[in-house]
């Protein structure tokens, strides 16, 4: 008869060999702290160009627990946490929670994005070199809009994170891409700061001569809650003038001043003031809301204010430096409910507001000396553009 102690031992012993050695359960996985699965954001994109290459995210974190995530596909801010007037942290960017709805057979969006090679709209798509015109693609209105229709927020940059606060993404643009002249290897480094700022340094060089104007694309809402529209949002231009356009958002060469215009943030103003009113009328060729460049006061001395957004539900508060001439507003006038984004809301109309640095629109064929946005082999382009939160209770 067998010692029933030592059957009972050795029954145990393989209960035991056996859940070890069986399936184990799935652990949760780790998120950020917007709520984004890191995992959602591993995949492989094929460039027609370039091949395949590897996508990923990316988290900044300083010492005030600010977080911002941001994906090597064009480059794009993906979330901001910030925290609001009762030290609640919001998500304050519009975006996707995962890499392939950025993807532009997916959605055509420029959320977050590290726009190249120009920023904005360049007239007809039409550029000329030493004499010779050169046809980019017309995908706006007739226009060049963003480099085109796979511009650099529809490629994948090279990473490097070279610590918890810093991000480093090159593009290596080859000759002819979206028939632009030039091989181009640009940089964008984001840099998140202990006084809640990110910083973004653009860069680049070219073998030959070319144009070249990069901006971030973020869509901004300061009440971190997207269904609510950005129209009663605070808004500061520090600019005594802009430049108008006409029906197709193509600038006319005119800067005109804001006195007595629609145009006149130079005090803090609610966006939506405007909006249906007799003043306001021209805003309906922009989809009834601003899609405009305004000419900073500024000068390209990026110590001083460009721009104030405040959001009076939220308290957070956002100001944008930069060393560039101009900056255009973007209210989501073309946002239609089409969308869903992170947390399966829906973006509608006006849910946002983007605000990009940059040379003016169709700098390369307008007689705009500050705002030349040309680069020859030899010279370095150099951008400059700092997104700093507070609050204001």
């Amino acid at each position: 008869m067998k010692n029933f102690k030592s059957v009972l031992i050795g029954t145990a012993a393989t209960v035991a060999f056996l859940c070890a050695c069986g399936p184990k359960p799935e652990q949760a996985p780790l998120l950020t702290a917007s709520g984004l699965n890191p995992a959602d954001f591993d995949t492989v994109y094929v460039d027609e160009v370039k091949g395949e290459k590897a996508t990923a995210l990316y988290t900044l974190k300083n010492a005030n627990g600010m977080e911002v995530c941001i994906t090597n596909f064009g480059g794009r801010i993906v979330s901001i946490m910030v925290p609001d007037k009762n030290g609640e942290l919001k998500d304050v960017v519009l975006g996707f929670d995962n890499v392939v709805d950025y993807f532009p057979t997916n959605n055509s969006s420029d959320f977050g994005a590290a726009i190249g090679r120009y920023a904005n709209r360049i007239n007809q798509g039409k550029i000329t070199v030493d004499g010779e015109t050169i046809q980019l693609p017309q995908n706006n209105f007739g226009h060049c809009l963003h480099g085109g229709p796979s511009g650099w927020q529809y490629q994948v940059y090279d990473a490097n994170q070279t610590d918890s606060t810093k991000l480093e993404l090159t593009m290596v643009s080859p000759d002819g891409d979206n028939n632009f002249p030039g091989e181009v290897t640009a940089k964008v480094v984001y840099s998140l700061t202990d006084d809640n700022a990110i910083e973004i340094n653009y860069s680049g060089t070219t073998t030959k001569t070319t144009v070249l104007n990069m901006t971030n694309h973020s869509y901004f809402n300061l009440s971190g809650d997207p269904t609510q529209p950005i129209t009663n949002e605070i808004l500061t231009i520090n600019a005594d003038n802009y430049t108008p356009v006409d029906t197709t958002f193509m600038t006319t060469g005119e800067i005109a001043p804001v006195e007595g215009t629609t145009y006149d943030f130079r005090s803090p103003k609610v966006i939506g003031t405007d909006f249906g009113t007799e003043l306001g009328a021209e805003l309906e060729s922009a989809r009834g809301g601003y899609d405009h460049n305004w000419v900073l006061n500024t000068k390209g001395d990026a110590s001083q204010v460009a721009v104030k957004l405040v959001d009076p539900t939220s308290g957070i508060c956002l100001e944008v430096y930069t060393n560039e001439p101009g900056i255009q507003v973007y209210t989501g006038n073309f946002l239609d409910g089409t969308l869903t984004g992170k947390n399966g809301v829906t973006y509608n109309k006006q849910a946002a507001i983007c605000l990009e640095s940059q040379k003016y629109p169709d700098s390369p064929n307008k007689q705009w000396v500050e705002s030349n946005a040309w680069l020859n082999p030899g010279e370095t382009y150099n951008s400059y553009c700092k997104f700093k939160f507070s609050v204001e209770k």
